[in-house]
């Protein structure tokens, strides 16, 4: 049997060996956000709530509706040679019930209300889906271009290397011809090794920003993925009216605060419906006899039905009902403040993602800019040096100051790439 078990387990390695490693995806934005609504856990529990709202529902209005059960009773009572037994309350001593009751209940204001509640309920619970989903496409966007952003840096990062390697080799050759110190070969290899460092550091945050995106998309935080580079300059930025229209009409904040407003006030018809009387209707079919069977002593009918109205009227219940009108009125008073609020928070939030993104825009060109202006000073530099008019410390801080110029062009390409995404989630777009 050991041997057995040993065989099977080599042969599943061997299988997984012959497998391989998972293909590797290339995901875009769209892929991205798809494949996170899979893994959510804040969207899962929010379908879920959804779901149980959903049953409440349900279940609200299969309490206005005619519902049938059956019952079946024995009662035993002791004999005392009278018809009744020890308790005359009773028809007999041994007494069968065996009946078919169906119970309506003809007019609960109560029950009406909370049948309405419930469908207020259910659509807020779906508007607050829609807000969580939302938010995780906020923080798929952050996670995606803060991986984008991450990969650039590495790109960046490799050239700056091939810039120090190059100006460390031109230091060495202006050595051996006589022509500068040692001390600018070392100043340049100082300046190679750093760069090599900051070039670990960013493929470092590289694989941290793939786990941080990895574990919102995939099961297996192990797989192996990249993510398509979207960042252009020429994304358009269409007027704030479109992204008002969507954010102020179809957005789920406003949707579940005006559901909850529509709740509570279902709540006060609710809490009101206990000043009302109720009347139920019950229907019983079957036998309630002292034998269990269709026909008893004499040949006498057991099978039968009776009808059963029935009227509840409250009369006092020591202000509980005032209590519980004060207390809906009070939750509604919280819902219309929560309305007024998420109408101010989305138009405050409009503004401030579209001044931002006409700030990131407009500047876009300055920050091309300044990489090209940046680079044609870096080849000036090392003319300069070349030719004895610079030293080593003006071209290593021409090259920190194009690595900075192109670090600052991508994060803002990601700048504005988050505002137009921000946008569009709360217009409802993306």
């Amino acid at each position: 049997m050991r041997y057995r078990n040993l065989a099977a387990l080599l042969i599943a390695c061997v299988a997984a060996a012959a497998q391989g490693p998972p293909a590797r995806l290339s995901v875009d934005l769209a892929d991205a956000l798809k494949r996170a609504r899979a893994y959510s856990q804040q969207f899962l529990t929010a379908g879920i709530a959804a779901s149980v709202a959903h049953e409440n529902r349900l279940q609200a209005r299969s309490a206005l509706l005619p519902n049938l059960n059956n019952l079946s009773q024995y009662i035993y009572t002791q004999g005392n040679g009278t018809p009744s037994g020890v308790f005359v309350a009773n028809d007999g001593v041994h007494i069968y019930n065996e009946q078919a009751v169906l119970h309506a209940e003809i007019f609960s204001p109560t029950l009406r209300a909370e049948y309405k509640r419930a469908i207020a309920a259910e659509a807020a619970a779906q508007a607050q889906r829609d807000v969580a989903l939302r938010g995780l496409a906020a923080t798929v966007v952050q996670s995606y271009y803060g991986l984008v952003t991450a990969g650039r840096r590495v790109a960046n990062a490799r050239t700056s290397v091939d810039e120090a390697r190059r100006f460390l080799d031109i230091t060495r050759k202006q050595e051996s011809g006589g022509e500068v110190a040692h001390a600018d070969v070392v100043k340049a290899q100082l300046d190679y090794q750093q760069r090599q460092r900051d070039l670990m550091d960013a493929e470092t945050n590289l694989e941290k920003a793939r786990l941080s995106l990895g574990v919102l998309l995939f099961a297996d935080i192990n797989q192996p993925f990249d993510v398509v580079d979207d960042l252009r300059p020429d994304t358009p930025l269409a007027p704030a009216d479109e992204f008002s229209t969507g954010a102020l009409f179809n957005n789920p904040d406003i949707r579940a605060a005006e559901a909850g407003l529509q709740q509570a006030n279902y709540g006060i018809k609710a809490a009101r419906g206990g000043y009302y009387p109720t009347v139920a209707l019950d229907y019983f079919f079957g036998i309630d006899a002292n034998v269990f069977g269709i026909r008893g002593p004499d040949d006498r009918h057991n099978l039968g039905s009776v009808v059963q109205g029935t009227m509840t009227v409250p009369v006092w219940n020591w202000g509980s009902t005032a209590s519980k009108v004060r207390q809906a009125e009070l939750q509604k008073r919280q819902s219309e403040l929560e309305l007024t609020f998420a109408r101010r928070q989305i138009q405050a939030n409009l503004e401030n993602y579209y001044l931002e993104a006409q700030a990131a825009r407009v500047q876009l060109d300055s920050l091309r800019s300044s990489v090209a202006l940046a680079a044609e000073s870096l080849r000036l530099t090392l003319l300069r040096y070349q030719g004895g008019e610079a030293t080593a410390l003006e071209v290593v801080d021409a090259q920190n100051t194009l690595a900075a110029a192109r670090n600052a062009y991508d994060d803002g390409l990601v700048r504005y790439r988050v505002a137009l995404a921000n946008l569009q989630i709360l217009a409802g777009t993306l």
